[in-house]
């Protein structure tokens, strides 16, 4: 199993969307560190446990662009990324919720 943790491994502070917008975005965050262990956890055939807790908070534009953002620019699979990312969170699990349904939507998008 790999672990990512936004806290520990990014930042405590996730800002916005884009790196216009602030330090520590989300595009920021899937680029450099969720794409990269995503495909490291689908090559090994293991799986990624995200942790969410720890942040001062996660930003709605934040969370769709690191996770959303990776069926829409990315290209990845839902069913690739809902079998291999495991959400963690122990302080608010509607963060859990709300990752799901950017998945959802993105994957949606995708195929219309």
């Amino acid at each position: 199993m790999i672990t990512l943790s936004i806290a520990k491994d990014f930042s405590r502070i996730p800002g916005a969307r884009f790196p216009e917008e602030g330090d520590y975005s989300g595009q920021e965050f899937r680029v450099k560190y969720l794409k990269p262990k995503l495909q490291e956890a689908l090559s090994l055939n293991t799986k990624l446990r995200v942790i969410l807790d720890g942040t001062a908070g996660l930003g709605t534009s934040f969370l769709e662009e690191s996770f959303g953002g990776l069926i829409r620019i990315d290209g990845f699979s839902y069913n690739d990324i809902m079998r291999t990312i495991e959400l963690i969170s122990e302080e608010d699990d509607e963060y859990i919720e709300e990752i799901k349904e950017y998945l959802l939507d993105a994957h949606e998008k995708s195929n219309n």
